[in-house]
């Protein structure tokens, strides 16, 4: 009789969301390319399932210049025509100007502090990342009162698309939070 292998439910059986889950969920994440890949594909979900996300992730790498922050906030008009006709993303005119546009206000934030990772872990307790204890998934919060602060922050230097419950979920597959129940192999 084998060993059985635990993984957080969320992921189910299937094996791009387990690759995701085993790999790239709760593990800290501090450099910039990918925090603005997050920040784009976290602000694309809003209203729709991970899974939709993850399985267009492809998609959104070619659509958004491999996620250079410069060359997406570099985008213009001819831009947007171009992704609102690019079936391999979410054609939702809202998001896509948000991701244009948080990507000029992610560079602000870089000049300001050096990097984005310096701005968004500087939330954490002692810029590290926070293990909770999580027995079943009903343990797991939407927000938290580090969500909200980071949200607010980020709204007031006119973010868009980042609410505390996308925040939340941002740190989450960034691993500011580890939310992996215990037992799981991936904690």
């Amino acid at each position: 009789m084998g060993t059985e292998i635990r993984r957080c439910s969320w992921c189910g059986n299937d094996p791009l969301y387990i690759k995701y889950h085993d790999e790239e969920w709760g593990k800290p994440v501090r450099d910039d390319h990918i925090l603005f890949e997050f920040l784009i594909l976290e602000g694309a979900q809003a209203g729709l399932s991970w899974i939709t996300i993850l399985r267009r992730r492809e998609g959104y790498r070619q659509a958004f210049a491999g996620f250079d922050v410069k060359k997406v906030a570099a985008f213009n008009a001819d831009d947007v025509g171009r992704l609102m006709n690019d079936q391999k993303i979410i054609r939702n005119r809202l998001k896509i100007n948000s991701a244009i546009s948080n990507a000029k206000l992610f560079i602000g934030i870089q000049k300001e502090f050096g990097s984005f990772a310096d701005y968004i872990w500087g939330f954490m307790p002692g810029k590290e990342p926070l293990g909770n204890k999580v027995r079943t998934m009903a343990d797991l919060p939407a927000r938290t009162e580090i969500s909200d602060a980071i949200s607010k922050d980020m709204k007031k230097r006119g973010f868009k698309f980042f609410g505390t419950t996308i925040c939340y979920a941002y740190m989450q597959a960034t691993g500011m939070v580890n939310d992996h129940i215990e037992g799981c192999i991936a904690k």
